[in-house]
């Protein structure tokens, strides 16, 4: 019997969590793994705030051969406790910057994993509210300040936002409550759009987000598919789900005795371009047959 931890930021009860976990045994059991006769999996959800140091912790306690941590929150308070442990991430903008890993070609110390975006791929956040939603002169950015990679992509946001004749906002939220209160003190009206940047907050929180645009009459882009699937307007983002399956296939590379220092971070091989056209046409929205075109999927 061998025995892995996970570490996750979401909860245990949040849809996408689920399908992730999902994803993860399933890619496991390809491999030949499965729980309770070969291996022994034990979870921590919930991973933020304070919470991050205590599970992580307990998480060691255990004695695991490796850790699948998901997300940049609960992988710095990780690596924080144990510098020899193999830990694969998932959920992580910025591995190098954030210290994790020297290089993504040679992560050169116990961490190894997948990436989901580069800082680039913000600026056609921006570029995609404007082209589904051409009224817009003021694009309001929610961000959790938590997440030091949302800067970045907010830089990205407002370096293309000029050219398109767009006036950026940013929005820090913290927790649940200031949603809400946050987005209707800056709204101002129909010009306005929604950019959702990735991070615990947006994600926990996604449903409210959603509701908050809908109600204040804001298109929004947003980071995942699963947003768009929840109601909101377009996502361009990556498929994360694949890269569970890849995250089984390292942990199972580790515990056939390879070292994460010798496993290259991976980035996604596709971006999926996502649109809601019941929630298009709730907002008055005519979407453009190009854009259309280009969709990997339409919610219909």
């Amino acid at each position: 019997m061998r025995r892995i931890g996970v570490l996750s930021a979401p909860l245990a009860d949040d849809p996408q969590s689920q399908a992730r976990n999902a994803a993860f045994l399933q890619g496991l059991g390809e491999l030949g793994w499965r729980v309770g006769r070969n291996l022994e999996i034990n979870y921590r959800w919930g991973g933020i705030d304070a919470k991050r140091h205590t599970y992580a912790a307990e998480l060691l306690a255990l004695a695991p051969e490796a850790i699948l941590a998901v997300g940049a929150s609960v992988v710095g308070p990780l690596l924080a406790a144990t510098r020899t442990l193999p830990v694969v991430f998932t959920q992580v903008t910025d591995p190098v910057g954030s210290g994790f890993v020297a290089s993504l070609a040679r992560p050169g110390g116990n961490a190894t994993g997948f990436t989901l975006f580069e800082f680039g791929i913000s600026a056609k956040w921006i570029a995609l509210l404007k082209e589904i939603a051409p009224r817009v002169t003021r694009a309001l950015v929610l961000l959790d300040p938590a997440t030091a990679t949302g800067f970045g992509q907010l830089g990205a946001i407002q370096s293309a936002a000029h050219s398109l004749g767009v006036e950026i906002s940013p929005i820090n939220i913290r927790d649940r409550a200031e949603i809400e209160p946050a987005v209707a003190a800056v709204v101002r009206g129909l010009n306005d759009g929604l950019i959702v940047l990735p991070g615990p907050q947006t994600v926990i929180h996604r449903e409210l987000i959603i509701t908050v645009a809908a109600r204040h009459r804001l298109p929004a882009v947003y980071p995942y598919p699963y947003y768009v699937s929840d109601g909101g307007l377009i996502c361009y983002g990556p498929n994360e789900l694949e890269q569970y399956g890849q995250a089984a296939g390292y942990v199972d590379r580790i515990l056939k005795g390879e070292k994460p220092a010798d496993l290259p971070v991976q980035a996604p091989t596709k971006y999926e371009l996502v649109i809601n056209l019941k929630t298009a046409k709730a907002l008055g929205l005519d979407i453009p047959p190009t854009l259309l075109a280009r969709a990997d999927e339409v919610i219909e």
